[in-house]
């Protein structure tokens, strides 16, 4: 670690420690840029989430079929199951009055909870501390640095977290058995 020693109009700052070769300035700008990647790319594009927002419940319904690329929701679980769980969603967040960022960012953290559990494995009370984090990031902050950072405000947030508790963390174990059980094919009749 280096010291770096600042000016001001007054005169010299303090040292404080930094990374060596690295400036106060760059050291924001790299919280920034990790800010700035939280639940990034976006699920859903801007145009996508417009779309939508002019559809009824059967219209969100077939965008999101089209978008997610499922073309057998009538003979698949899985399929029909997260369409469900997307269409769900969105249109929850309908109901909050969202803005197209909260839109989008709500869509992704739905995405990456599922995300996480198909291909991290992650058990449910490690989703828990997931969503966790990343609402300290994009929910509300106490302090007035980050206020650009915040996506959701303090009643939006705890409206997202009890979503979720009902929609997803409910039926967490359904989830994994969507995932990572072996579904065989039953025959229900013969064909003569």
């Amino acid at each position: 670690m280096a010291a770096s020693v600042g000016t001001t109009p007054g005169g010299t700052t303090p040292a404080g420690m930094t990374p060596a070769g690295t400036t106060p300035e760059s050291e924001k700008d790299t919280e920034f840029q990790e800010r700035e990647k939280i639940l990034c790319p976006d699920f859903l594009s801007v145009a996508q989430i417009t779309e939508m927002l002019a559809e009824d419940v059967d219209g969100v319904q077939q965008k999101l079929e089209k978008f997610l690329n499922f073309r057998n929701l009538q003979t698949c679980l899985k399929e029909a199951s997260l369409l469900d769980y997307y269409v769900s969603g969105f249109l929850w967040a309908r109901g909050m009055d969202f803005s197209i960022i909260q839109y989008s960012k709500f869509m992704t953290l739905l995405d990456m909870l599922l995300h996480n559990l198909r291909t991290l494995h992650m058990s449910l009370e490690d989703s828990i501390k997931w969503l966790r984090e990343v609402m300290a990031e994009i929910g509300p902050s106490h302090s007035q640095k980050n206020e650009e950072w915040n996506i959701f405000d303090v009643k939006q947030a705890n409206a997202v977290v009890d979503y979720l508790k009902i929609s997803l963390f409910q039926h967490y174990k359904l989830y994994e058995f969507l995932f990572f059980s072996a579904r065989e094919e039953t025959v229900i009749g013969t064909e003569k």
